[in-house]
C-alpha cells in the first residue's frame, strides 16, 4: 500500500454550521462533502479508479402498474476497480438518519444488486458517514465529517482503490497460507486443470508482446499448490515473467533467469516500483515536447535520421524479407521512433525512464513495415509474434506515432498501479531478475530452490533470440555468439540440430535437479507434437533422479493465429508435467509391450474418441504421451509414429465444424 497522505484542516473553509439551514440539501452534500473525499482518496469519473454516477438499475423483484412494469433504482455512487464495482456510497440530506431505518436499508440493496456485487456501502449526510460490509453484519467505519482528519488513515486503509486492488491481485488470504505451515510437500496431489481468465488483469496482458506467456492463473493456481508463504520459485526460462510477478503477489520470493535481454528488460521495467506523479509528469512533458517538434515533412525525416540513432543491426534470419532492421521501418517511422527513444533517454530516474522505455518498445509491435491488420481492422500483430519469421506486409500500417505510444503508456501505468500494492519498495527485494542460461544455474546455490515452473522453447518452433532483434535493437541490448550457443532451441542462426537442442534441454533439467530441495516439485510445461522430445525430457529426469508424478492437461485459453493456420500440426493445449525431487524415487512404470505397437496407439486413439464423443487432435496427442511416459513407449512413438495425421486420416472421420476425429461408421 502506498503511505498514507497527512490531511490537516480538510474541511478548512466549510462552516458545518450551515448544515442546519433547510436549504443546505443533498445535492450540496454531494459537492461540498462527499466530493472533496473522493477526489482525495483518488477516485475519477473516467479511468482506472472511476466513479460510476446515478447508474439506473432495475429492480429484480418489485414490478408497479397493470403493465408490471419494472422499478428502476439510482444509487448515487458506484467505485469500479479494475471492471469491477467495489463499494457504493449514498449521499442523503443533513436531515436524514443514516444510522438505522430504511436508508440503510436502501444502500444494503443498491450493493447486493445483481448487477453491483459489491463488498461495502456507506452512506454520508453531511453530518456523518458510515460504511458496512456487505452483509450488513459488521459497522467498518463511523466518524463525524468534521472530525474527518482524526479518521483518514482509516479511511483511506478502508476505501482507498489501492486496497481493492490488493484484494483482487491477491489471491491467497492469510488464512489460506497460513493453513501452510506444516503442510507436507511431498504428500501432495497434482492440481487440477482451472478454466482460464488470461485477460483478466492488467499486469501481463497489454503490457509487452512476446512469443509465448503462459495464462495468469495458471501460475497462480500451481504457485499455491505447491508452496507456501515466503518459499522461493524458480523459472530457469522466464520469457515476460508470468511466474515471477504473480509468485511475488502470493508473497513468495522469485528468481527469473532467461537468456534474452528482452525479457531480462521487460520483466525489470514492469515490476520495479516508480513515482506515478513524477512519472506522469515526464510523460506530459514528452508528449508536449513530442508533438512539438516531431519529424513531419520529408526535410524533417531526413534531418531527424541524420542526427538521432536509430538501429541498423543485421537480422540474418532464414526467411526474413529484409536484412537490417532498419528495413523493418518506414523513414517516417524511424525518425519519429528516433526521436521519440531520444526524449525518453534524457530522463534522469532509470525507474521512470525504464518505465516509459517499456512503452517504447511495446510501441514497436505496431510502428514497423511487418505489423499484419486482422481482419475487423484495428488489431494485429507484427511478422515475428504472427508468423515467427520477418515478413513485410502486404499494406503496411501507418500509425500515428504518439498516439500508439500513449495506448501503451496506459497500459503499463495500469499494469503497475495494479502490482503496486502487493510488488513495492519494501518487497521488491524478494525479486532476482538475471539474465543467463538455464543450462548454468551457477548464480544459484545447490537446493535452494522450494518449486520450479518452467515452459522451455520447443525444439525448432520459436528462435527467440533471433526473433527479438527488433527489440534488442531500438533498445541497445546486446546478445552475443555465446548467447546464441546456450540458446536451447533447433535451428536458429546457428542451425542447431536436434541432438544439439536434445543436449540442451537434458543439462537444462540437470541444473534444475541441482537448485530444488528434496521433496518439492518441478513443473515443466510442455506443447510439441514430436514424442521425442517427451522421451528426452523424461530419459534426463529420471536419470538425474527426478520421480515422474503425473501429468496434467492444461488449456491455455487462446487458440493461435499458427493453430487457426495448422490445424493438424499446431497444439491448442499443453501438458504440465510434475516431477518430484526424491532421494529413492520410484522408476516410471514400464510397460512390456506384448502387442504391436500400431495395434496399442490405434487402441488408445479409439478409446479418447470414445470416451469423449469424439476427440480433438490435442486430446489424442496428450492421452498418447500420458500413456507413453505412464509405459515407456515414447522412444518407439517418436521414432516410428512421429507424426500422427496419415493415420487419423486414413483411420478415422474428422468432423470440420468441431474439428474432432471420429470412429468410423459400423468400426
Amino acid at each position: 500500500m502506498q503511505k498514507s497522505i497527512t490531511i490537516n484542516n480538510f474541511y478548512k473553509d466549510f462552516n458545518f454550521e450551515i448544515l442546519n439551514s433547510s436549504e443546505f440539501k443533498e445535492d450540496a452534500v454531494r459537492e461540498e462533502l462527499i466530493s472533496p473525499i473522493l477526489k482525495k482518496l483518488g477516485y475519477k469519473a473516467y479511468g482506472y479508479n472511476k466513479i460510476v454516477y446515478s447508474k439506473r438499475l432495475q429492480h429484480p423483484f418489485v414490478k408497479t402498474g397493470s403493465q408490471k412494469r419494472k422499478i428502476n433504482i439510482v444509487p448515487d455512487y458506484l467505485f469500479e476497480i479494475d471492471g469491477k464495482y467495489s463499494w457504493v456510497l449514498d449521499a442523503k440530506s443533513p436531515k436524514e438518519n443514516i444510522i438505522s431505518g430504511d436508508n440503510i436499508e436502501q444502500a444494503y440493496f443498491y450493493a447486493i444488486h445483481p448487477d453491483i456485487q459489491a463488498d461495502i456501502f456507506a452512506l454520508c449526510n453531511g453530518k456523518e458517514f458510515i460504511a458496512y460490509s456487505k452483509d450488513k453484519k459488521k459497522k467498518l467505519l463511523f466518524f463525524q465529517l468534521s472530525e474527518i482528519d482524526q479518521h483518514w488513515e482509516q479511511i483511506e486503509k478502508l476505501l482507498s482503490p489501492d486496497n481493492f486492488v490488493e484484494k483482487s491481485i491477491l489471491r491467497e488470504t492469510p488464512a489460506e497460507y497460513q493453513t501452510k505451515k506444516e503442510f507436507l510437500y511431498d504428500k501432495l496431489k497434482l492440481p487440477k486443470p482451472i478454466k482460464v481468465k488470461k485477460q483478466a488483469v492488467k499486469r501481463h496482458f497489454g503490457v509487452h508482446g512476446y512469443f509465448t506467456r503462459q495464462s495468469w492463473d495458471i501460475l497462480q493456481h500451481y504457485i499455491k499448490h505447491f508452496t507456501k508463504h515466503g518459499d522461493t520459485v524458480l523459472d530457469p526460462f522466464g520469457g515476460t515473467g508470468v511466474t515471477a510477478t504473480e509468485a511475488l503477489i502470493l508473497g513468495r520470493k522469485a528468481i527469473h533467469i532467461d537468456l534474452n535481454p528482452l525479457s531480462h528488460f521487460i520483466v525489470n521495467a514492469l515490476i520495479t516500483p516508480v513515482n506515478f506523479n513524477k512519472l506522469d509528469n515526464q510523460y506530459e512533458k514528452i508528449k508536449k515536447a513530442f508533438n512539438k517538434n516531431s519529424p513531419q515533412t520529408k526535410q524533417e525525416i531526413i534531418k531527424a535520421k541524420q542526427k538521432y540513432p536509430y538501429p541498423a543491426n543485421h537480422i540474418c534470419m532464414k526467411g526474413a524479407d529484409v536484412k537490417t532492421v532498419e528495413e523493418l521501418f518506414s523513414n517516417k517511422q524511424l525518425a519519429q521512433l528516433a526521436f521519440l527513444k531520444h526524449l525518453i533517454l534524457k530522463i534522469k530516474d532509470n525507474a521512470i525512464k525504464n518505465s516509459l522505455l517499456l512503452a517504447f518498445s511495446s510501441s514497436i509491435n505496431k510502428l514497423n513495415q511487418t505489423f499484419h491488420y486482422t481482419k475487423t481492422g484495428g488489431g494485429g500483430d507484427s511478422a515475428p509474434f504472427r508468423y515467427y519469421r520477418y515478413r513485410l506486409a502486404p499494406q503496411p500500417a501507418d500509425l500515428d506515432t504518439f498516439s500508439v505510444f500513449e495506448t501503451k503508456y496506459n497500459r503499463i501505468v495500469k499494469a503497475k498501479k495494479e502490482i503496486a500494492p502487493v510488488i513495492n519498495q519494501s518487497t521488491i527485494k524478494n525479486a532476482r531478475i538475471l539474465k543467463g542460461t538455464a543450462t548454468n544455474l551457477n548464480n544459484i546455490e545447490t537446493e535452494s530452490i522450494d518449486y520450479i515452473y518452467t515452459d522451455p522453447p520447443y525444439g525448432n518452433k520459436i528462435p527467440y533470440l533471433d526473433l527479438s532483434v527488433m527489440w534488442n535493437a531500438w533498445l541497445d541490448l546486446e546478445v552475443t555468439d555465446g548467447d546464441r550457443k546456450k540458446e536451447a532451441i533447433e535451428g536458429g542462426r546457428l542451425q542447431k540440430t536436434k541432438n544439439e537442442y536434445a543436449a540442451l534441454l537434458s543439462q537444462s533439467i540437470k541444473e534444475m535437479y541441482r537448485v530444488l530441495k528434496y521433496n518439492r516439485w518441478m513443473s515443466f510445461v510442455f506443447a510439441h507434437k514430436d514424442p521425442y522430445y517427451w522421451h528426452i525430457i523424461i530419459d534426463t529426469a529420471e536419470k538425474c533422479g527426478f520421480e515422474y508424478a503425473g501429468s496434467v492437461k492444461q488449456n491455455n485459453g487462446q487458440t493461435s493465429f499458427k493453430k487457426r493456420q495448422n490445424p493438424f500440426s499446431v497444439l491448442y493445449g499443453q501438458l504440465i508435467i510434475n516431477f518430484i525431487k526424491k532421494k529413492t524415487p520410484k522408476a516410471i512404470q514400464k510397460f512390456q509391450l506384448g502387442a504391436d505397437i500400431y495395434d496399442l496407439i490405434i487402441e488408445t486413439i479409439e478409446a479418447e474418441i470414445a470416451k469423449n464423443n469424439g476427440a480433438t487432435l490435442e486430446q489424442i496427442n496428450d492421452e498418447l504421451i500420458i500413456k507413453g511416459l505412464e509405459f515407456g513407449f515414447l522412444d518407439i512413438l517418436s521414432g516410428k509414429y512421429k507424426d500422427l495425421t496419415p493415420i487419423l486420416i486414413s483411420q478415422f472421420d474428422y468432423d470440420t465444424q468441431n474439428k474432432k476425429f471420429l470412429i468410423r461408421k459400423n468400426h
